[in-house]
């Protein structure tokens, strides 16, 4: 390795499924296999649907529209390479493929992170300030407001990327993990870390917990309207608008805090690397189904989508 990085490692070696009983190996790569082209196929439906749709051309579905290609690109990053690696028994990732993964994983779960708070707050405006929601949710805001997050996302991501890059890594080079993850690569590394922990701690930390702090305050501010609401039919409509966007967040908030903000002692690979699972394939898989099940206008926009007759030749 040139520059600072004094490593003497040229690649790295995931553990992934074969760190299970063979039998089990066959399972998870069937389970992998199948949860990822749900989440392909569901979250692409989802698009799809939200373009050719007129009538779901709105703040939400917009932010909605991003989601969902966030996380068909997040779970495009790992995946893939876990399945490789039980089709053609090769664990090897070099040094550089590793830092790749990682600056992606990094920029799409700041991404998850930051449309779900866009996403709290335009449901905060739409119940709380109705009569002004399209003068307040501009498209202009809405694109700036993604634009900005890929912005932060990716320069957060790069900085903790090049951080990793600095250390040496001279011991061993397997990862018992199904992806290049910080905390596994950390535990490798025989250089001093503490400057990458405080990063994670403050920069990474801040990143997480902004958008957390905005949807919180915008749930008390929704709840705080419902209760406002003179009817019992009024009340269960507006926050029915919510349900699907708190039941994403409390399954992506739970398994990240379980997983990055803990003692690194108190750390395990099997518990990683099933909270890792979680947020990496499980969450971008549930949320078509979430967010569709009990949505009308998108239930409509994906029965036209999949009922669509394309001209013969």
């Amino acid at each position: 390795m040139g520059g600072t990085n004094e490593s003497s490692i040229s690649e790295f070696l995931l553990l992934g499924l074969s760190s299970q009983p063979q039998q089990q190996q066959q399972l998870l790569f069937l389970l992998f296999l199948i949860m990822y082209l749900a989440t392909v196929l569901g979250n692409l439906l989802i698009i799809l649907a939200i373009s050719k749709d007129s009538r779901l051309h709105t703040p939400m579905y917009f932010f909605l529209c991003n989601l969902s290609f966030v996380d068909v690109c997040f779970s495009s990053t790992t995946v893939p390479k876990v399945l490789a690696i039980h089709i053609f028994r090769n664990q090897a990732i070099s040094f550089a493929g590793c830092l790749t993964q990682l600056y992606f994983i990094c920029v799409f779960v700041d991404m998850d992170n930051f449309l779900l708070a866009v996403m709290a707050y335009d449901r905060y405006v739409a119940i709380s300030h109705p009569l002004h929601y399209t003068k307040k949710m501009t498209h202009q805001l809405c694109v700036l407001m993604v634009v900005g997050s890929w912005v932060i996302a990716s320069l957060n991501a790069l900085l903790h990327t090049l951080l990793m890059a600095q250390l040496s890594f001279c011991r061993d080079n397997i990862i018992p993990h199904f992806f290049c993850e910080v905390t596994p690569l950390l535990k490798l590394s025989c250089s001093d870390t503490h400057l990458n922990e405080l990063m994670i701690l403050t920069v990474a930390g801040l990143i997480m917990l902004a958008p957390f702090v905005c949807i919180l305050v915008s749930y008390i501010l929704i709840a705080y309207a419902v209760v406002r609401v003179s009817s019992t039919g009024g009340r269960w409509k507006a926050f029915s608008t919510c349900g699907s966007h708190l039941a994403v967040v409390c399954l992506f908030y739970g398994t990240i805090i379980s997983l990055y903000f803990n003692p690194s002692s108190s750390h395990s690979a099997g518990k990683d690397m099933a909270a890792a699972m979680m947020y990496t394939v499980v969450t971008p898989m549930l949320n078509p189904f979430i967010y569709s099940l009990r949505n009308r206008d998108m239930k409509g926009a994906l029965r036209k989508v999949l009922t669509m007759k394309f001209p013969s030749k």
